[in-house]
């Protein structure tokens, strides 16, 4: 339900069909340029986290807790992607923009479920990397199938807790009779610019939400590297450090990348009202991130690059054998 605002100051209630996201804006060329630009982007998110997700399972040397979170991320990267991008993409190419009510709240939904169940599963990964090399005797014990399978569970749960309170919070707000939403999708700090209604307990609640998030699972990443940079330093063996830095770096890399993006857009005062520079920050946290994640640890992960070559090997051998 929308309010719409009357020449005489008078507020009287409008249907609401559906809203109409206007994206970057520019002619046919710039929205040509940036389908081709967001299909990429999108296109090499799923083949990248697609094929973690199916060497991670397919090769017998990394069932082990920290493939399994690795595998989960891309998953959770993967649906991340796909409930932005496909609709952009069709925007680009449409005259319309219009995206209804109801499919407005679902991607809002799925996007805060997924990107807060993200923030959660980092900080999980450098638990179990701190688990791993600073209790390596408690290791196999502490990350055991079952603990993995919870926390995995306890990150969606986190997740859906959020977006439940984002998305019932904000569409239960009365909106205007303008029914534009200057972005490419549906999020929270552009939809509070169309409500007719104070945002002032909303902004509370996404200030709060995302910073708490944010910073609590900050503050377990940076603690669990601080031990793990400790337990490196004192080993003797310089090529146990190099294979842990290697492995750690990549998902510090990773984990600077998402939090760093996701903090300049909702944890800290005023981000609500920075809507051109939020619709930049947004394109590198739900298309750039998830494409380079699967990148950053097949590329410098020793591990994934040793069974991506044998299952090569194995495909070739199973075409040879066809033949």
């Amino acid at each position: 339900m929308a309010i719409a605002v009357h020449r005489n100051g008078s507020l009287s209630a409008v249907s609401l069909q559906g809203f109409v996201l206007v994206g970057f804006g520019g002619g046919a060329e710039t929205q040509a340029l940036l389908f081709a630009v967001f299909l990429v982007l999108y296109v090499v998110t799923i083949l990248g986290n697609l094929t973690m997700i199916v060497v991670i399972t397919l090769d017998a040397r990394l069932h082990s807790p920290m493939y399994f979170f690795l595998k989960n991320l891309s998953f959770v990267d993967l649906c991340y992607s796909s409930a932005i991008a496909p609709n952009a993409l069709a925007n680009f190419l449409s005259t319309s923009k219009v995206i209804s009510f109801a499919g407005c709240a679902t991607q809002l939904f799925f996007f805060s479920l997924l990107a807060t169940t993200e923030a959660f599963l980092l900080a999980v990964m450098a638990y179990d990397r701190f688990m791993a090399i600073c209790s390596p005797l408690r290791y196999p014990v502490t990350m055991c199938p079952t603990t993995c399978t919870r926390l995995v569970l306890g990150t969606y749960c986190g997740g859906c807790l959020n977006s439940i309170v984002q998305t019932s919070l904000t569409f239960q707000l009365p909106f205007c009779s303008s029914n534009r939403i200057d972005h490419f999708y549906c999020d929270v700090p552009p939809l509070l610019q169309l409500a007719c209604a104070s945002t002032a307990l909303n902004e509370l609640f996404l200030f709060g939400l995302c910073g708490f998030i944010i910073v609590s699972t900050t503050l377990a990443v940076l603690v669990s590297y601080g031990y793990i940079t400790v337990t490196i330093l004192r080993m003797h063996s310089g090529s146990g450090r190099h294979k842990v830095f290697s492995t750690c770096g990549s998902h510090m890399m990773a984990v600077s990348l998402f939090y760093g993006t996701v903090f300049v857009m909702y944890a800290q005062p005023g981000a609500v009202a920075s809507m051109a520079q939020g619709k930049v920050i947004s394109v590198f946290y739900t298309l750039v991130i998830p494409m380079l994640n699967p990148l950053i640890y097949s590329l410098r992960n020793k591990d994934v690059k040793d069974a991506l070559r044998r299952l090569g090997q194995r495909h070739s051998l199973v075409k040879r054998g066809g033949k």
